[in-house]
């Protein structure tokens, strides 16, 4: 029997056509579903709490993965390795969940207001606009990050990392207050819980490493 007398669809070709038909409707079902979620979703001021710290924590997100990874390489210690490593993983997921709320509610990933121009109300005193966000460290301190090892690396990072944390508290504790959505309440209550906790820990590991 020949090619032209099998049931259409079972041939090369017939499959060929099928498999295109089928990456067509994936796509156009991708793309319905972008738009319906863009249509549908929560319609989020560009100047908003929501917005503002979707911005503003990734910033804050992604200087944390900056020092895991240096401190990565600048210590052999097993518990600071492995903080680290959960710090990269979590804050960097976290990152990329803030980055797709703004491309959701079809929002730039930069606004035109200040940092911290979101946070308000009895908040504000943690922060003021147009500052640095708080807990951030400073270029200098990265540099001397790079330049320890050992030991003294694992007392620098813990401490800029307690910092950090505690400021990056302050943030979520404000969004839980003041989002409109729920979805960034509730990360943000559950980064005020995991960093609530990893203080905790980064003070016990410091003082384990304490100067004698």
């Amino acid at each position: 029997m020949t090619e032209d007398h099998l049931e259409p669809g079972r041939t090369g070709v017939g499959r060929g056509v099928v498999a295109v038909v089928a990456v067509l409707a994936l796509a156009l079902g991708v793309t319905l579903g972008w738009a319906v979620t863009r249509q549908s979703g929560p319609t989020v001021p560009d100047f908003g709490v929501d917005a503002g710290f979707a911005r503003d924590m990734q910033k804050h997100h992604l200087q944390a993965v900056e020092m895991s990874f240096i401190v990565r390489d600048r210590t052999q210690d097993p518990a600071v390795r492995t903080l680290a490593f959960d710090i990269i993983t979590s804050q960097q997921q976290q990152a990329g969940q803030m980055y797709g709320w703004l491309r959701q509610w079809g929002l730039p990933q930069t606004g035109s207001s200040p940092e911290m121009a979101w946070v308000g109300g009895e908040h504000a005193a943690h922060v003021e606009a147009g500052q640095p966000m708080p807990g951030l460290a400073t270029p200098e301190q990265l540099d001397d990050l790079r330049a320890a090892s050992g030991v003294e690396a694992e007392r620098l990072f813990l401490e800029l990392m307690i910092a950090h944390h505690r400021g990056g508290v302050d943030m979520a504790i404000a969004a839980v207050a003041d989002a409109r959505t729920d979805e960034v309440r509730s990360l943000a209550r559950a980064m005020e819980n995991a960093q609530s906790a990893e203080i905790t820990l980064m003070e016990g590991m410091l003082e384990e490493r304490a100067p004698a």
